[in-house]
């Protein structure tokens, strides 16, 4: 079968689910991931056959897309500050708004003249996305993370390596973590975390092939209770980051100024709440 119908199946069966332009984008990344073919391809070789083999990854990923299955799940795969990792089921899709975080930490460290090498800590890790282009860009850091999915810190772990990072993975629950753990020998001068923070009453806003698929012990929180991960997180950082130390937070869009009164309240200075590239409250950070 041509190439070129084959991607015309794709429109048919899936443009009214997602609208010709993701479609597009969507038969480019399985075009490139199963056959090694660049989407300049079609335009240069609107003839291209393809082989029986050759078809049945691109059909499988098909049927699979009708179910609102992510992309990235189904190629197993995604990029994220320009750097490839590995997702599943265990993991979540790192976001562009995460890429954002990790560009402000990046320009605060690299924009400070810091001599000696930092030690920095990821909690609620995932993929190891924002820990792994941390030791990637920061060279001379001295990177470590936690989790409390056993199947995502195996992800991660692969990412690392993918990445040719050194970065060190801890299975713990920071809700329930013993704080001795984490001798004076390792107070850090960054802790980064993007926490589950999604309340359950909005999960009508959640597309379905978020919702559907991706896990739920990283996205949702208590309505009653939303902040609990940042307020653990901060009471952590009283003992095992260092005075003069950063913490920095993706957070809810809608809990921007409950998140500028918890850091205050926990003694931060400086704290500063930053908007993404849509103007909505995206992160924030405060000094020990």
């Amino acid at each position: 079968m041509r190439l070129k119908d084959i991607q015309d199946i794709y429109h048919k069966e899936l443009d009214e689910l997602y609208g010709k332009n993701e479609v597009d984008s969507f038969f480019n990344l399985v075009m490139e991931h199963y056959l090694k073919l660049d989407r300049m391809h079609l335009f240069m070789e609107p003839e291209h056959v393809v082989t029986k083999t050759e078809e049945q990854p691109l059909f499988e990923a098909l049927n699979q897309l009708k179910l609102e299955q992510p992309i990235q799940y189904i190629l197993g795969e995604t990029e994220f500050y320009s750097l490839p990792f590995k997702v599943n089921e265990h993991t979540l899709i790192p976001r562009p708004e995460t890429e954002e975080l990790v560009a402000l930490i990046i320009d605060n460290v690299t924009s400070s003249a810091v001599k000696k090498p930092l030690k920095i800590l990821d909690i609620g890790t995932g993929t190891g996305c924002i820990a792994i282009s941390l030791a990637k860009h920061l060279i001379k850091a001295q990177v470590s993370a936690i989790d409390v999915s056993e199947g995502a810190l195996e992800i991660a772990k692969q990412n690392a390596e993918l990445n040719e990072v050194g970065v060190a993975f801890i299975q713990d629950d920071i809700l329930k973590t013993c704080y001795s753990a984490f001798d004076a020998e390792s107070n850090y001068d960054i802790i980064v975390s993007n926490p589950p923070y999604v309340r359950n009453l909005e999960k009508a806003e959640i597309q379905p092939n978020v919702l559907n698929n991706e896990p739920h012990l990283a996205l949702f929180v208590d309505d009653e209770n939303p902040l609990q991960f940042y307020n653990a997180i901060c009471e952590f950082a009283q003992l095992n980051l260092k005075n003069g130390g950063t913490l920095y937070f993706e957070i809810n869009e809608y809990l921007g100024e409950e998140m500028v009164e918890l850091l205050k309240a926990f003694s931060f200075k400086n704290v500063e709440l930053k908007k993404d590239l849509f103007g909505k409250d995206r992160m924030i950070k405060g000094v020990k």
